[in-house]
C-alpha cells in the first residue's frame, strides 16, 4: 500500500511541473465550462498545491467522466484513444518514466529519524524538473467549454476562444494547445451556410492577421497561416499561404494586393510571391493586375509598397502623360528630404519630350506654438512649336508662393504674417494644372503683404511694418510698396487729471492722437523692376496726422464736437517744369533735397435722435399692430480750410508757355503731383453738411413669439446727404447722395445708393455740354439721377423648392399639423414606470422607428440634390457718348448688366454634376462657360470636365484614389489650347 502511494504521488509531481504554466487544476483535475466563461491564470505553486491535496485525500478517479475531444482538432492524435486507458496505464507510465530504482530512493528518503520525530527529513529535491517551455503566464477564455488532456498534455478551448501570451494575442472558435512545444492551432466555424466566422485572428502591437487556419509557437513566434489577410498602411494584403518567423516578417506565395476595401475587392495586383514587412513595405515578384476578376495584360517583373509610418526621406514618383503642345511628359518626381522635426524640403521636376521643362522646390516648416509656414517657388521653361518655323516661342516663368503665421500665445504684442501671391505673366498658361482650372487660368490680379507689428502697451504706441504688391496678370503692371512703416498712438487725453476727483471738467474731454506714415513704392512692369533705379524711379515719403477732437452734450440732448486736423507731407524730390520752345514740349527736372508741405482744418458738428410714435386707428388697421416708431437722426457740420494753392504756401508754381502759333499762356503745376501722399490742393473751404437718416419700423400682435410680440423693419435706413461751401463763388451746392437698406428677409438685406446731380447741363458758347451754374431745382426739376448700380444673388436647391410648393399647395401646414398629432400620439403611448432604470429608457427611446418618407402613392419619396446659384448685376449711367435731350437737358441712360450662375446636380450616389456660366449683356456674349462630372468608384473615381467658352479644352482623368497607386493605375487624356497657326 505504501509503494502504491508512493507511486501516485511521483506521477502526480511529475506531471504538475510539466504544465504547471498553462492549466489550472481543481480537485478533479479536468475543467469544463458550459455557456460561460472560462478564463484564468496558471502558476506551477498553485498546481503544486493541488497536488498535495489531492495525493492527502487519497488515489483521485481524475479521468473518469471525462469528455473525450473531438478527432479532428490536431491531425494524426491519438489523444481520444489514450485517455480512455488512462487509469490503466498509470502503473505502466510509472515503471517507464522512474523504475524501481527511483522509487526505492524515495522511499528511503521519506524515513523518520530517531529523536526528531515529525520532522521531514527531504531537505533537497533532487528530481530533474522538466522545462516548461515558456516563462510567463499564458491567459486564456473560452465562452463554451475547455479540455484538458494530461496524458498529451494537450488544452482544448471551443467557442470564442482567445489565447493572450505577452503583447500577442488570438482569437478564434476553437484552438488546441500543445503544452510541451508551446504550439497552438486555431480554426473558424463554418455555419451551415457554408460561411466561416469566428476566423482566427492573430494580434501584435497595432498589426492584426485574419485566416481560416492557423499554427502558430508562442515560444518561437513562429507559424504557419492559411489565407491570411491584414492591413499595411492603406492597402489590404491576403495570401493563400504564409510562413511567420520569429522577426514579424510574413512570407506568401499566391498572394493579392489592393487598396479597395470591400469584401471582394473590384480590383487587385495579383502576387505569386511576396515578403511582407510589417509597417514598413511589401516586396513582390512577378505581378499582374485584375480588375473585376478580370486578368489584364498589365503585369511588371517585380515591384515594393512602401509602408514607413515615420516620417523619413524618399523618392517621389513622377506622373505621366502628354500634352498636345508639348508632347509627352513627366512631371511631379523628385525627392522628398525629411530634414528634421521643424523642416522639410520637396524637390520636383517635370520635362517634356518637345523641350519644355520645369523645377520647384517646396518647404514646410512649423515649430509648435511659435509660427509654421510653407515656402514655394517654381520656375518653368516653355518651348512651344518648331525651331524655324512661325509658330516657335520660348517662354520662361516664376512663381513664389509663402505663407508664415505666428502664433499669438507666443507673443501677444507682436505679429507676423506672410501671403505672398507672385507669379509671371505668363506662368499660369503654361502650368499644366491651371490651364484646366478656370480660376487660376482666368484669374486677371494678384496681391501678397507681409506684415510685422509691435504694440508697445505701457505708452499705448504700436509700430508696423509691412510690403505689398499688386500685380496685373494682363498687361504685367506691378505696383511694389517696400517698405510701408506706419507709426500710431492711442487716444490719450492730455489734460485729464490722474485722479478723478469731483465732476469731469469740459477741457478733460478733449483728446487727441497720432499717427505716422513712411513709404517707398514704385509702379512699372515686371521686366522692368529689377532694372529700376532706387531713387529715380521710386517714389518715398513721410505723413503724419494728428487729430484732436472733444465731444460736449448741449441742451442735454444734442452732442456737439468740435475737432482740428493737422497733417504733414514730406518729400525728397519735387519736378520743375519749363516749356521748351524750340521743341514744342514740356521739360521736366527732379530736384533732389527736403520739402516739407502741410495743412490742416477745423470742424464743428451737431446731431441728435428724435423718437416718433404712431398708433394705427384700429378700425382701419385692425388691432393687430400694436404701433409703428419712426426714429430721425439729423446731424449738421461746419468745416474750415484755408486756400492751399495761395503762393505763401508755395505748393504750386507756373511756367510761361509759348505755342507754335505764338499764343502765349501761363501753365500752373505743382512740383509734387507726383509724391506718394499727394498735396494740399484745397482752396477755400467753409463747408456746411446736412445729414438726415430715417429708420421705421412696426411692431405687431404674434402668437409664434414667446413675448408675443415681434418687430417688422419697414424701412432699416433711408439717408441723404448734401453739403453747401460757403467760400465757393460758383456753383456752392454738391450733389445730393442718397441710399436706401432694406430687410427683406432674415437672410436677404437690399441696399443701394444713387447719386442726384445738383447742377443741370447748358450748351457753352461753342455749343459743347457743360455743367451750368444753374440748378436742377431752378428749373422745377429734381436733382439728376446720376446713375447707380446693383448685384443681386441667391441660391436654389431642391429643400428650398420643396418647401415653397408645400407652402403654396398647403402641404406644409398638413405635414407640420400631422407631425404635431404623431408627437402627441407617441407621448401619450410612451408609459413607462418609475422603477425602470433611466439607461434604460434612454436605450427605449433610442430605438423608435423612423417613418421613411414617402410620396402620394406609397413609394418611396425621390430625391435629387441639387443647388443652383444665380447672380444679376445691373448698372445704370449717364451714356454721353450718344446725343443729349435738349428738350430736359438730360442724356439718355445706358445699362451694363452680367449675368452669372453655377450649381450641381447630384443624379445618384457617386454621380456629381458641377457647371459655371454667364452672360455679358454689353457685349452680347457668353462668359466663361465650364462642366465637369465625377464618379465615385469606390476604389476608383473618374472625373471628366470641359471648357466651352472663351476657349474650349477638356480634361479626362480616371485613377485609384489611394495615393500609393494614384500614380501608377491612372490615365489622363486632356487637351491644350493654344493659338494656331494658319499654315494656308
Amino acid at each position: 500500500m505504501r509503494k502504491f502511494f508512493y507511486t501516485v504521488f511521483c506521477l502526480f509531481i511529475a506531471v504538475n511541473i510539466a504544465v504547471s504554466s498553462y492549466v489550472p487544476w481543481n480537485d478533479s483535475r479536468t475543467e469544463k465550462a458550459s455557456d460561460v466563461s472560462s478564463q484564468g491564470r496558471i502558476s506551477s505553486e498553485n498546481l503544486y498545491r493541488q497536488s498535495r491535496e489531492a495525493l492527502q485525500a487519497g488515489r483521485s478517479n481524475v479521468f473518469q467522466n471525462h469528455p473525450a475531444p473531438p478527432r479532428d482538432i490536431w491531425p494524426n492524435d491519438s489523444v481520444n484513444d489514450s485517455i480512455v486507458h488512462v487509469q490503466d496505464s498509470i502503473t505502466e507510465a510509472m515503471d517507464s518514466i522512474f523504475g524501481d530504482n527511483f522509487l526505492k530512493r524515495i522511499s528511503q528518503r521519506d524515513t523518520v529519524l530517531p529523536g526528531n520525530a515529525g520532522a521531514d527529513t527531504v531537505k533537497v529535491d533532487t528530481l530533474k524538473k522538466r522545462s516548461a517551455g515558456i516563462d510567463v503566464p499564458v491567459e486564456y477564455r473560452a465562452s463554451d467549454s475547455l479540455v484538458y488532456d494530461a496524458t498529451t498534455r494537450q488544452a482544448y478551448l471551443y467557442g470564442k476562444a482567445q489565447v493572450k501570451y505577452t503583447n500577442m494575442t488570438l482569437d478564434a472558435h476553437k484552438m488546441t494547445m500543445i503544452m510541451d512545444s508551446s504550439k497552438v492551432y486555431a480554426q473558424g466555424k463554418v455555419d451551415t451556410a457554408g460561411v466561416m466566422t469566428e476566423k482566427p485572428t492573430y494580434r501584435q502591437g497595432n498589426d492584426e492577421y485574419v485566416s481560416e487556419e492557423m499554427a502558430m509557437n508562442f515560444k518561437t513566434k513562429k507559424g504557419f497561416i492559411e489565407h491570411v489577410s491584414t492591413t499595411q498602411g492603406n492597402g489590404y494584403v491576403q495570401g493563400m499561404k504564409a510562413k511567420r518567423d520569429s522577426n514579424g516578417i510574413f512570407y506568401m506565395e499566391k498572394g493579392k494586393y489592393t487598396t479597395c476595401d470591400a469584401e471582394h475587392p473590384h480590383f487587385y495586383l495579383a502576387l505569386s510571391r511576396m515578403k511582407v514587412r510589417p509597417a514598413k513595405d511589401v516586396v513582390f515578384g512577378p505581378a499582374y493586375l485584375v480588375v473585376e476578376d478580370v486578368p489584364l495584360p498589365l503585369a511588371i517583373p517585380y515591384g515594393f509598397f512602401p509602408f514607413n509610418k515615420k516620417y523619413s526621406s524618399g523618392i517621389v514618383m513622377p506622373s505621366y502623360g502628354d500634352e498636345t503642345t508639348r508632347g509627352f511628359y513627366l512631371r511631379d518626381g523628385g525627392y522628398y528630404f525629411a530634414i528634421n522635426d521643424y523642416v522639410d524640403l520637396k524637390l520636383l521636376g517635370e520635362i517634356y519630350t518637345k523641350g519644355s521643362w520645369g523645377l520647384s522646390a517646396e518647404t514646410n516648416y512649423r515649430k509648435r506654438y511659435r509660427y509654421n509656414g510653407n515656402f514655394f517657388v517654381s520656375f518653368l521653361r516653355s518651348v512651344e512649336g518648331e525651331k524655324n518655323m512661325p509658330d516657335y516661342n520660348v517662354t520662361k516663368s516664376l512663381k513664389v508662393l509663402w505663407t508664415h503665421s505666428k502664433d499669438a500665445k507666443a507673443s501677444p504684442n507682436t505679429t507676423f504674417s506672410a501671403r505672398v501671391n507672385f507669379a509671371s505673366e505668363s506662368y499660369e498658361r503654361n502650368n499644366l494644372s491651371s490651364m484646366y482650372n478656370p480660376i487660376s487660368y482666368t484669374q486677371s490680379t494678384r496681391s501678397s503683404s507681409v506684415s510685422f507689428s509691435h504694440n508697445f502697451t505701457k505708452i499705448g504706441l504700436s509700430l508696423s511694418l509691412s510690403s505689398n504688391l499688386t500685380q496685373n496678370m494682363r498687361d504685367s503692371t506691378i505696383a511694389l510698396t517696400l517698405p510701408e512703416l506706419s507709426l500710431s498712438l492711442t487716444r490719450f487725453y492730455p489734460f485729464r487729471r490722474s485722479k478723478q476727483v469731483g465732476k469731469e471738467r469740459w477741457y478733460e474731454k478733449i483728446s487727441m492722437s497720432y499717427t505716422g506714415n513712411m513709404s517707398n513704392s514704385i509702379t512699372t512692369k515686371e521686366d522692368k523692376l529689377l532694372h529700376s533705379n532706387l531713387i529715380k524711379d521710386w517714389r518715398n515719403g513721410m505723413q503724419h496726422s494728428i487729430p484732436i477732437d472733444a465731444t460736449f452734450q448741449v441742451l442735454k440732448y444734442i452732442n456737439v464736437s468740435p475737432s482740428f486736423n493737422f497733417r504733414d507731407i514730406m518729400y525728397t524730390n519735387k519736378i520743375k517744369r519749363s516749356w521748351d520752345e524750340d521743341n514744342q514740349r514740356e521739360l521736366q527736372d527732379t530736384v533732389y533735397g527736403f520739402y516739407n508741405l502741410y495743412s490742416w482744418n477745423m470742424a464743428l458738428s451737431a446731431n441728435t435722435t428724435l423718437y416718433g410714435f404712431y398708433k394705427p386707428w384700429k378700425k382701419l388697421f385692425g388691432d393687430k399692430i400694436i404701433a409703428v416708431r419712426h426714429v430721425l437722426k439729423p446731424s449738421v457740420s461746419l468745416s474750415y480750410s484755408p486756400d492751399f494753392t495761395s503762393s505763401r504756401y508755395g505748393y504750386f508754381d507756373t511756367y510761361v508757355k509759348t505755342d507754335a502759333d505764338g499764343n502765349v499762356s501761363t501753365v500752373s503745376y505743382s512740383p509734387y503731383s507726383n509724391g506718394l501722399y499727394g498735396y494740399p490742393s484745397n482752396k477755400t473751404q467753409g463747408t456746411v453738411s446736412m445729414t438726415l437718416s430715417n429708420n421705421l419700423e412696426m411692431k405687431i400682435k404674434s402668437d409664434r413669439d414667446s413675448t408675443g410680440e415681434k418687430k417688422i423693419s419697414l424701412i432699416d435706413e433711408l439717408a441723404g446727404t448734401l453739403s453747401y461751401n460757403l467760400a465757393a463763388k460758383t456753383r456752392p451746392w454738391s450733389d445730393l447722395s442718397t441710399r436706401i437698406r432694406l430687410k427683406l428677409s432674415k437672410s436677404y438685406t437690399f441696399s443701394m445708393a444713387a447719386v442726384f446731380a445738383t447742377y443741370a447741363y447748358a450748351f457753352n458758347e461753342s455749343g459743347a455740354v457743360v455743367t451750368s451754374d444753374r440748378t436742377e431745382w431752378s428749373y422745377g426739376r429734381f436733382g439728376r439721377f446720376g446713375g447707380m448700380s446693383q448685384n443681386i444673388s441667391y441660391t436654389l436647391n431642391n429643400e428650398k423648392v420643396r418647401k415653397l410648393w408645400n407652402t403654396l399647395t398647403g402641404q406644409g401646414y398638413l405635414n407640420r399639423k400631422n407631425q404635431d398629432e404623431n408627437t402627441s400620439q407617441e407621448e401619450e403611448t410612451d408609459t413607462e414606470e418609475s422603477n425602470i432604470d433611466p439607461n434604460l429608457k434612454s436605450s427605449q427611446k433610442g430605438a423608435k422607428k423612423v417613418k421613411a418618407k414617402v410620396d402620394d402613392d406609397g413609394y418611396l419619396a425621390f430625391s435629387i440634390p441639387w443647388s443652383l446659384s444665380l447672380s444679376y448685376g445691373i448698372s445704370m449711367y449717364e451714356d454721353r457718348s450718344k446725343e443729349i435731350n435738349v428738350r430736359t437737358m438730360r442724356y439718355p441712360y445706358s445699362f451694363s448688366q452680367t449675368f452669372n450662375c453655377s450649381g450641381y446636380v447630384r443624379i445618384a450616389d457617386g454621380w456629381n454634376i458641377t457647371f459655371s456660366s454667364g452672360y455679358d449683356f454689353t457685349n452680347h456674349k457668353v462668359s466663361m462657360t465650364t462642366a465637369s462630372l465625377s464618379r465615385d468608384l469606390h476604389c476608383f473615381e473618374m472625373s471628366a470636365s470641359v471648357v466651352l467658352r472663351p476657349y474650349t479644352s477638356f480634361n479626362f482623368t480616371f485613377r485609384a484614389r489611394a495615393n500609393e497607386l494614384t500614380d501608377a493605375l491612372k490615365w489622363d487624356k486632356r487637351s491644350s489650347y493654344s493659338s494656331n497657326i494658319e499654315w494656308y
